[in-house]
C-alpha cells in the first residue's frame, strides 16, 4: 500500500480510459509515441484480423511507394514467365535474336498489356498468349483502379499534422511546479480551430497485495484554445489536487507513470474533426528543466517566426 498512500486522495480518478487495471497483464507502454496502441491481437486467424485497405492507408509514404513499384515489377515478371512457358512463337513482331533479348521483349510486352498502353509492334497471335494477355489486361485496369482509390484515400484522409515534444518537463510554474509538454501544427496554411486536449495519467500502485493501475484526469492550466497557429505548451500545475503532489523522480519510476494525451480539433481544410494521440512514460519526463521559447519576431518586425526546430530545446533550472 506504500505507493497508494502517496497518491493524492483528492485526485480525480478516471475509470473510462479503456485500459485494464491488472499491472501484471500489461507489457510496456499503453500508447506508442506515434499515437498507435501498443497492442497485438491474437486468437483469431490473421486474415480475419488484417485489413489490407487500412494497412495501405496508414503505411509510411516510402513504404507505400515501394510496395506499389514492387507489385508492378513482380506481377509483370510473373506474366513474363507464363508467356515464356507458353512459347515466344505465339508472338509476332519480335526482333530479338538471343534468349535474353526475347525475355526483355516479352517483359516489356507484359508491361504494355498490363497498363493497356499497347504500343503495337509485338502482338499475340497464339490462342494461349492471347488468353493470358486478356487476363493480364483485366488484372491491369483492376489493379490501377485499386491503386487510384488508395492514392485518393491517402491524400484525402484527414490528418492533424501535429508534432509533440520528445519530453515532458517538470518546471517551475508561478509559485509551485508543473508538468509541461508542448506541440505545434507544422504544416503551412493548416491551422486547427476549437482545439481541445485531454491528459490522463496511469499509475501503478499496490492494492490488496496486487499491483494495479489507477488512472487519473490531469487538471490543465488550459484545456482548449480557439485556434492553433503557433505552439501550445500544455501545463498541469502540481498542486493539492494533482496525483503528482509530493512525487519525486524515483516515485515516477516506481509508479510506472505514463501520460496519455488526446488532442482534438476542427480542420477547415477537410471540414471535419481530427485527433491525435501520444504518450509520455516516466523515462520521458525530465525534472528541473524548462522549455526555451520557440518563436521570434522577423527581422523587419512585421512577422512572427515559429521555429519548429526548437520544439525540444530546454535548459536546466539552476
Amino acid at each position: 500500500m506504500a505507493l497508494l498512500k502517496r497518491i493524492n486522495p483528492s485526485s480525480k480518478i478516471n475509470n473510462d480510459t479503456g485500459f485494464g487495471t491488472n499491472a501484471s497483464d500489461y507489457g510496456g507502454r499503453f500508447i506508442n509515441r506515434d499515437g498507435s496502441f501498443n497492442l497485438r491481437k491474437e486468437g483469431m486467424p490473421f486474415w480475419e484480423r488484417f485489413s489490407i485497405y487500412h494497412r495501405m492507408l496508414n503505411l509510411p509514404r516510402w513504404k507505400f511507394i515501394t510496395l506499389i513499384i514492387c507489385f508492378f515489377l513482380v506481377i509483370n515478371v510473373a506474366y513474363t514467365i507464363i508467356y515464356l512457358l507458353i512459347g515466344t512463337d505465339g508472338f509476332t513482331g519480335m526482333l530479338a535474336k538471343t534468349n535474353w533479348q526475347k525475355v526483355k521483349e516479352v517483359y516489356f510486352f507484359s508491361t504494355e498489356t498490363f497498363t493497356t498502353v499497347g504500343y503495337g509492334r509485338v502482338n499475340p497471335v497464339g490462342d494461349g498468349v492471347n488468353f493470358v494477355a486478356s487476363i493480364e489486361a483485366m488484372s491491369g485496369f483492376l489493379s490501377f483502379a485499386v491503386a487510384t482509390g488508395l492514392l485518393y484515400g491517402r491524400f484525402s484522409k484527414p490528418r492533424s499534422y501535429l508534432v509533440f515534444s520528445d519530453f515532458a518537463l517538470i518546471a517551475p510554474y508561478q509559485d509551485k511546479t508543473a508538468l509541461m509538454f508542448r506541440f505545434a501544427s507544422y504544416k503551412d496554411n493548416h491551422i486547427l480551430t476549437n482545439v481541445e486536449i485531454k491528459v490522463n495519467v496511469g499509475l501503478q500502485v499496490e492494492e490488496n497485495e496486487k499491483h494495479v493501475y489507477k488512472f487519473f484526469d490531469l487538471h490543465l492550466e488550459r484545456s482548449r484554445v480557439d485556434s492553433l497557429p503557433m505552439n501550445w505548451t500544455v501545463v498541469h500545475p502540481i498542486d493539492e489536487d494533482s496525483p503528482f503532489a509530493g512525487f519525486t523522480e524515483e516515485d515516477m519510476k516506481l509508479s510506472d507513470v505514463e501520460l496519455y494525451v488526446l488532442v482534438r480539433g476542427f480542420d477547415d481544410v477537410y471540414s471535419t474533426v481530427v485527433l491525435q494521440r501520444t504518450s509520455y512514460t516516466y523515462e520521458e519526463i525530465k525534472f528541473n528543466k524548462k522549455f526555451r521559447p520557440m518563436y521570434r519576431e522577423s527581422d523587419d518586425g512585421k512577422t512572427t517566426i515559429l521555429e519548429l526546430h526548437k520544439l525540444n530545446e530546454h535548459v536546466d533550472i539552476k
